[in-house]
């Protein structure tokens, strides 16, 4: 049976599905955080009580994440796909009827439910459905998509609930959601079944548990493990504080200090086209990702030294947004050089839980530096934080192995 190649038109057709689910994934994770002041005022608790709630969503999708891989190999990436975007979306809705804090825990718990299966299932569909010879600039739209839905979720919940109320905004919010998710079921056609032809014989070499550790528990994917742990809690950290520690810092309004964040994630998405190309145009990868990572750690140094005036704040946090996204393309070339073959699911549910390991793990610590009164501290640790993920690179310069026989 003759097998043609994906036209550029259905290429683009794919890309830009997975990637518009994406957004939504992204967009869903800082739904509530830039209401946190808002809320704070409203159910009378501390910040730190708020970044229980983040550690909550990442611990849940961490958690999940790193089994979403086998679950995508046994059922599909498009159902596991559909029913987290659906899923993600009703929590955020949930949201919206809270009469109190505690009835955002369980909120956040679902939310991170939803997001635990994008980057499995997201990989599994670019992976099969797109030709090879466009698969970068997949995963670079890909990436893309999900910083400009990091971009647009502080506008868009400040602006309506600025409108209407909060209580609209995350309503208006999950409707998005079901409306996106619609429209990707409705495109199934476009996809097709990773676990058929080659697929399958990924399948077998990395089948069971044991085979899956044996394959993931190497130095490089640990090291990669790690890289995204220590860039999601310097990530995570600021986006999801960023806002209130520069209301405490600067005495910014609420509208200036949101629009240092749009900034900074805006400034993510253009690092990572333009890093693109730079990833192209060179092999060292691994000097590309560590001098990206020191100069946001520079940058965000900046913002903590209150030297530059509060109409300057976006700009540096532009910067150092960019110096952070300049990074990404080339983290995927080292990652995707120590990816063993034949277990490219796997690598990708289990590497990207990092993310949301990492991501737990420092809401919390954020929240008490803000409620100790410490907001340039909150940018002193995140750069610290940056510091630490550059380090992680050298494991990431070992080359691509193969998974053991029978794994």
């Amino acid at each position: 049976m003759t097998v043609h190649a994906p036209t550029v038109r259905q290429d683009a057709r794919v890309i830009g599905l997975v990637s518009l689910a994406h957004l939504a994934s992204h967009f869903f994770s800082l739904a509530l955080p830039p209401l946190f002041p808002v809320f704070k005022d409203e159910f009378g608790v501390p910040y730190v009580a708020f970044g229980l709630l983040i550690t909550l969503f990442y611990s849940t999708s961490a958690i999940g994440q790193a089994s979403a891989g086998f679950l995508v190999d046994r059922v599909g990436a498009l159902p596991v796909l559909l029913a987290g975007l659906a899923l993600e979306a009703g929590a955020v809705g949930l949201g919206a009827f809270a009469t109190s804090y505690r009835a955002l825990l369980p909120v956040a718990v679902l939310a991170g439910l939803g997001n635990c299966v994008f980057h499995p299932a997201d990989y599994a569909i670019l992976n099969s459905s797109v030709d090879a010879r466009r698969l970068g600039r997949g995963y670079s739209v890909h990436s893309i998509c999900g910083n400009v839905g990091w971009a647009l979720a502080p506008p868009f919940v400040v602006g309506l609930s600025g409108l209407f109320g909060w209580r609209v905004a995350l309503l208006a919010a999950s409707g998005v959601g079901f409306a996106i998710a619609l429209l990707v079921a409705g495109q199934r056609g476009a996809f097709r079944d990773h676990r058929e032809g080659a697929g399958g014989r990924a399948r077998r070499a990395g089948e069971g548990v044991a085979g899956g550790a044996r394959v993931l528990l190497t130095a490089p994917l640990l090291s990669a493990f790690a890289y995204f742990a220590f860039l999601a809690t310097a990530q995570v950290g600021l986006q999801t504080f960023m806002v209130s520690a520069l209301v405490a810092l600067y005495a910014a309004p609420l509208a200036v200090a949101t629009g240092a964040l749009t900034g900074f994630l805006l400034g993510s998405s253009a690092g990572i086209l333009t890093g693109g190309f730079v990833a192209d145009r060179t092999q060292r990868h691994d000097a590309v990702a560590v001098l990206g990572m020191l100069a946001c750690g520079a940058f965000t140094l900046v913002v903590a030294s209150v030297a530059p005036p509060l109409g300057l704040v976006a700009g540096v946090t532009a910067c150092a947004g960019f110096s952070m996204g300049l990074t990404a393309p080339s983290r995927d070339m080292l990652i995707r050089g120590v990816t063993p073959t034949g277990a490219s699911g796997k690598v990708f549910g289990f590497v990207y839980s990092g993310l949301d390991l990492g991501s737990s793990t420092t809401p919390i610590v954020f929240g008490w530096l803000l409620d100790r009164g410490e907001p340039r501290t909150v940018f002193v640790v995140a750069a610290a934080l940056m510091a630490a993920t550059a380090a992680t690179v050298v494991q990431l310069r070992r080359p691509r192995v193969v998974a053991p026989a029978g794994s």
